[in-house]
């Protein structure tokens, strides 16, 4: 037996020398694979060069962004596909139209990468900063400080679709996706800022420049106001509207006003009086801090206490909470609600203001939404949830300490450390995962309230088109 296993090695070690069979790769790898970071275990799991920054789905890649470099995956096997030097990226496009944008710190310029081969598709060497969404990409250059050029991109495109004047941006290099005057996200535990992956362009984008806010309208590159808040203003540009957002010191509290105006017109399209959208601190009342909420919806709390969601477009209420109830995430077409005793997580439809659904979960659980799913964050024992946003069906379950960094079509990205894995839908349920239902579902025309159509043109409610 002992000479069998002797001859055995040479043979092996000579077909690894001569490049015809080599299983030590193999073998070593199976010897250093960490334990699995969920159960069930993942379809892959693969362990990084460094911890991630962010990891974004692009179609059938994984885009994993390090400290000092950026690298491709398999969505299907974990693979690597390439790697190189990059201080920052960012994914723009779609399913099958997705690009890396990548860059350095304190240089100028950008290059969009092919997700797959890692292969230049157009180099820029002038912008000082760039913004990546799901139907564009849009960038900005400055020939002086006071002189500055944004151009929108298809994101596979090589001709710019319109041009627009600023003067000015912040100072400095800005690198990818630098704050404009929107909402901010509601965040949640264990759960990735960008889970959902990048967004439709908005109808309309808001710049600060020098105190001041120009609002640029996406279709067109026209810029509709240039705008000079209030000493007891802060300006946001949500749903299609330049908001104007009063927040007064009287009698010990603070007043809050909030004023919509359509751009093209500066008329006013509505107002409310009594909503605090969380934009002002405890010190006499600045507002520092833009509305919370997420696409063409904000979040406010009434005089009684209770939180709503309110359509930015026309100011309607489309979900007021209960008392004692806890929004934990929100978008254009649902809400996802903490119940008021804490054992339960409600969700909601906002078109029809109606709970499609409700699960047992913890106090402390955190939750998102994103185009695909809704993510829920277990304590206790900790798991990670997904599950149809609209009707609830689970589509994964897993017992893991992971965090949720990326969901896309058919399943979902779970990290811990250094350790990243896939999760196809399915896992853990007793239930097959759903069939491929081809794009994302556009606008309901039988529906009163639309989100945008996914290539900004229509505006909010398809006004332009309609």
């Amino acid at each position: 037996m002992r000479c069998y296993v002797f001859l055995a090695l040479i043979v092996v070690t000579i077909l690894a020398a001569t490049g015809v069979w080599n299983p030590f790769p193999t073998v070593w790898d199976w010897v250093d694979r960490s334990q699995p970071i969920s159960e069930p275990d993942v379809v892959w799991q693969q362990r990084v060069g460094g911890t991630p920054k962010s990891v974004t789905i692009a179609g059938d890649t994984v885009i994993v962004e390090q400290r000092t470099r950026v690298e491709a995956r398999s969505l299907a096997t974990g693979t690597q596909l390439w790697e190189r030097k990059a201080d920052w990226s960012a994914v723009a496009g779609g399913d099958r139209d997705p690009v890396v944008a990548v860059g350095k710190l304190l240089v100028k310029g950008y290059e969009l990468l092919d997700p797959t081969t890692g292969a230049v598709r157009r180099r820029d060497g002038d912008a000082v900063a760039v913004w990546t969404y799901r139907n564009a990409v849009l960038d900005v250059r400055c020939a002086q400080p006071t002189d500055c050029t944004l151009t929108a991109w298809e994101p596979r495109g090589t001709r710019p679709l319109w041009t627009a004047f600023l003067p000015g941006v912040h100072s400095g290099l800005l690198a990818d996706n630098p704050d404009l005057l929107g909402s901010r996200r509601l965040t949640a535990p264990r759960i990735d800022g960008g889970v959902a992956g990048p967004e439709s362009v908005p109808p309309l984008l808001g710049f600060p420049v020098d105190g001041r806010v120009h609002v640029v309208d996406t279709a067109t590159g026209r810029v509709l106001q240039n705008v000079q808040p209030g000493r007891e203003e802060r300006l946001a540009v949500i749903g299609g509207r330049l908001l104007r957002i009063t927040a007064t010191s009287r009698d010990g509290t603070c007043y809050f006003t909030v004023s919509a105006r359509d751009p093209a017109t500066a008329q006013e399209v509505w107002r409310r009086t009594g909503l605090n959208l969380r934009t002002a601190d405890y010190a006499g009342c600045v507002q520092r801090e833009d509305p919370q909420g997420a696409r063409n919806v904000l979040i406010g709390v009434g005089p009684d206490g209770r939180e709503a969601v309110l359509d930015g477009y026309d100011g309607r209420l489309l979900q007021v909470g209960g008392d004692g109830e806890k929004l934990l995430a929100v978008d254009d077409r649902y809400a996802l609600v903490r119940s008021a005793d804490k054992r339960s997580i409600l969700g909601r439809e906002l078109s029809v203001d109606q709970t499609r659904w409700t699960r047992a979960a913890g106090g402390k659980s955190g939750a998102a939404l994103t185009p695909y799913a809704a993510v829920i964050a277990e304590e206790k024992p900790s798991g990670l949830i997904a599950v149809d946003p609209r009707t609830g069906r689970e589509l994964a379950v897993l017992r893991t300490t992971a965090n949720a960094l990326a969901v896309g079509r058919n399943g979902m990205i779970i990290g811990e450390g250094r350790e990243i894995g896939y999760v196809r839908w399915g896992a853990g349920t007793s239930v097959p995962p759903p069939p491929d239902e081809g794009p994302l579902p556009g606008p309901d025309t039988g529906r009163t309230w639309q989100p945008p159509s996914d290539d900004g043109r229509c505006g909010p409610k398809r006004e332009l088109c309609d």
